[in-house]
């Protein structure tokens, strides 16, 4: 028997020489969390449902409340427009995934600056806003970082604001130098998600997933017609159903970026920072406690439901509408769905137009104009450009996060920048044309 046993314990070991298993001991360290929602609006239900259900995950798994940080803006489960109070689901028939979250920055303390002080553990600054809590993290812990919400190359957006990528990445190395985490993955769902990990060094022990590269979107799925809305964000749909299915405590975080991956049909998921991470078990982030396992899915693409669904996020808002205009009862309501859907059409117009016309005085060649607000595809180099132009347009022309579809045409100040085109001549040109009384509420 005792020859048996060394056996099996040095085939065990092979095993894990081969795979590069990391098995994850809590004696380690503990498991810290970050959940941020950045949204608010019905529209933007998604966004908290996706939030709430890495909560559950987290639980579930036994990661301690007081070791969880949650920020979300709280205006959805009970908004006048929730047939079901109380109540927030991830996937049609799904279960309640609000219940029992711990909130702790909510409302107008939902911002940028909070978010970062969270991160670096400035109690201090947080002093009477929301719980107050912050990462408390040293350097024998596992630190999982989970942001969703609209995006644009190099921008994070926030209800009122926006987190600009170069803040971001200081934010992490700031952690880095003092020590905050063994290891820190993030898991990042918004559209050019990518983009906010270009300047992630990959020898920090930071491994993160983006829900799409630095030029593309990300997509919605799952709309559910009572709702009026959709409830779900197909990378973080992929990765908490995988999470829901598998074991914590073996799959590995390779293992699950693949199966992301191969079911995330819809952008290209992809792995930044130190990616040999990604042999560590996620059970080093999710939790590593055993949970009651929800067998939904996997599915194949021509039958899953999640897929089946899906919309680019910037399409959702007119989508929308009109799956309300199709759903109405009778012609007055649906004309007034109709109505809503036209002035939603002017309004995004309207955003480009302005921003064409910017160009336009910057270029001073329709030409040059044409291909500014066309190309989608330019990625950023010069940081200082891109963000003092994208302050500009926040400031005088659009509050980016007010107007959520002003986010679409921020690749033109990238192409204007990476052509040679400088800030202040973005500002000067856009001081001319945003002569218009302030806007909100453009998705």
């Amino acid at each position: 028997m005792a020859m048996m046993r060394v056996a099996s314990l040095m085939v065990l070991l092979v095993c894990l020489v081969q795979g590069r298993v990391r098995l994850f001991e809590q004696s380690e360290g503990e498991i810290w969390a970050v959940l941020l929602a950045g949204s608010n609006s019905y529209m933007n239900y998604r966004h908290q449902a996706d939030v709430c259900h890495a909560y559950q995950i987290l639980h579930q798994h036994g990661v301690p409340d007081d070791h969880i940080i949650v920020m979300m803006y709280d205006d959805i489960a009970n908004s006048k427009q929730n047939p079901n109070p109380g109540v927030i689901i991830n996937r049609p028939n799904g279960p309640n995934v609000y219940d029992g979250v711990v909130k702790d920055y909510t409302g107008k303390d939902v911002t940028p600056e909070n978010f970062l002080k969270v991160l670096n553990g400035d109690a201090e600054g947080l002093s009477g806003v929301g719980s107050g809590k912050v990462l408390k993290s040293g350097p024998n812990d596992h630190v999982f970082i989970n942001m969703v919400d609209h995006g644009a190359p190099g921008i994070f957006a926030f209800p009122q604001k926006y987190l600009y990528v170069q803040n971001f990445t200081d934010t992490i190395l700031t952690m880095h130098r003092n020590q905050q985490f063994k290891e820190l993955t993030i898991y990042l769902e918004a559209c050019e998600s990518g983009s906010m990990f270009k300047d992630i060094p990959d020898d920090i022990n930071v491994y993160g997933l983006s829900a799409s590269n630095a030029v593309e979107s990300s997509y919605a799925c799952y709309l559910v017609d009572e709702l009026h809305t959709f409830v779900g964000d197909v990378f973080s749909v992929k990765w908490m159903e995988d999470t829901d299915r598998e074991d914590t405590i073996n799959e590995t975080l390779l293992q699950q970026f693949l199966i992301v991956k191969k079911e995330t049909t819809t952008s290209h998921v992809l792995q930044w920072g130190e990616k040999s991470l990604d042999q560590e078990v996620t059970g080093a982030f999710l939790g590593n406690k055993a949970a009651v396992a929800d067998d939904f899915g996997p599915f194949l693409s021509l039958n899953d439901p999640c897929l089946q669904s899906s919309i680019r996020s910037e399409d959702v808002p007119l989508a929308i509408l009109q799956n309300n205009v199709n759903k109405a009862n009778g012609l007055t309501g649906a004309d007034f769905w109709k109505q809503q859907v036209d002035v939603m059409q002017q309004n995004r117009t309207f955003v480009k137009e302005t921003m064409r016309k910017i160009v336009r005085v910057v270029t001073g060649d329709d030409a040059i104009t044409e291909q500014m607000m066309t190309n989608t595809h330019q990625e950023i180099h010069d940081n200082d450009c891109h963000q003092s132009s994208v302050r500009t347009f926040h400031d005088l022309c659009f509050n980016l996060g007010l107007n959520p579809y002003a986010l679409r045409v921020v690749h033109a100040m990238v192409n204007l920048c990476e052509h040679g085109y400088t800030a202040d001549q973005f500002s000067c040109a856009a001081r001319a044309v945003c002569d218009f009384d302030p806007v909100t509420g453009i998705n």
